[in-house]
């Protein structure tokens, strides 16, 4: 009877582990083929859920089903104009065969390298194939203009094929090289573009004279405009003060012909005013012409003696 219990015991161990080893559970975002002694048997496995296998016997090779992501080595490419330029690239692919992929790549590491060498060389032609302005834009636009220097400096030429036309010929001509590898490339792009280290730095001296010519000519202008208004305030001031100089010669011109007529009224009033008259002019020329290091010298005959000799 034990030993009964023991065989039945050691029958069902066995088909347990029969059973483990011939069933295998397909994840939904996994897809996979079976081997037998490294060869594939059979169609790929791509519907989820239980599968069968023959124990021992069959292997199974699991691929993504998922979109996956290849990111592009920077690389220093010349471009068809000669200028130098760090390309920086990214693409999404899937693994559309499992059994053709697992034949010609076996795993997805392979496949990456793989599409190393048929991204990175399609890159390659393309940038050497284009001018630099035909990849760092995509349309012929109208640049914006916020101020009015920009007119002179924003100046964009045409393009004849533009960085989206480039990506998807890089994306069509790297599927055609794919096709019999059971992947396809979904998506590329340029992640980012840069010139090298020496150029940057020229573009960057060049850009800098640039905005210090446009600087010099903002200064220019404004003191242009800034010896306009001088000159406008200087002829400004000269016309007020001309003016006033005019207006004030008239009243003094004015008030000299009043007191002329005030003097000469008095003066013909009788002789006492006469007298009176002559002797403050005489006093006020000698006060204007006379100071306290003058000396004078005076005739018996003069006017001025006259009349010191009366005050005696």
């Amino acid at each position: 009877m034990k030993a009964k219990n023991t065989i039945l015991i050691i029958i069902g161990a066995i088909a347990a582990i029969l059973l483990l080893n011939g069933v295998y559970i397909l994840d939904e975002t996994k897809q996979a083929i079976v081997t037998q002694f490294g060869k594939p048997v059979g169609e790929p496995r791509t519907t989820p859920g239980l599968n069968f296998k023959v124990p021992f016997l069959h292997k199974v090779q699991f691929f993504d089903k998922r979109y996956l992501e290849w990111d592009g080595d920077r690389n220093q490419v010349p471009t068809k104009d000669k200028k130098f330029i760090f390309v920086d690239s990214y693409a999404r692919w899937e693994i559309t065969n499992p059994l053709q992929f697992f034949i010609r790549l076996r795993d997805e590491r392979s496949a990456q390298s793989r599409l190393d060498d048929i991204l990175d060389g399609e890159t390659r032609n393309a940038v050497a194939s284009h001018d630099l302005l035909d990849l760092v834009r995509s349309t012929n636009r109208d640049p914006e203009i916020t101020e009015d220097f920009m007119e002179e400096i924003e100046i964009l030429e045409d393009i004849s094929v533009g960085r989206a036309r480039i990506e998807k010929i890089i994306l069509e001509k790297a599927n055609e090289r794919t096709s019999d590898l059971g992947v396809r490339i979904l998506d590329f792009r340029f992640k980012r573009m840069n010139y090298v280290d020496e150029v940057r730095d020229r573009v960057y001296d060049r850009m800098i004279s640039e905005r210090m010519r446009i600087a010099d000519q903002f200064r220019s202008e404004g003191q242009g405009e800034a010896r306009k208004i001088e000159g406008n305030k200087e002829r400004d001031l000269a016309q007020i003060q001309s003016e006033a100089f005019k207006l004030a010669e008239e009243i003094k011109g004015r008030a000299d012909a009043e007191a002329t007529d005030i003097y000469a009224s008095a003066y013909n009033r009788n002789r006492q005013s006469v007298d009176l008259y002559k002797f403050l002019r005489s006093m006020e020329s000698f006060e204007k012409s006379l100071d306290e290091n003058t000396s004078l010298i005076l005739s018996s005959d003069s006017e001025f003696f006259r009349y010191l000799r009366r005050l005696n």
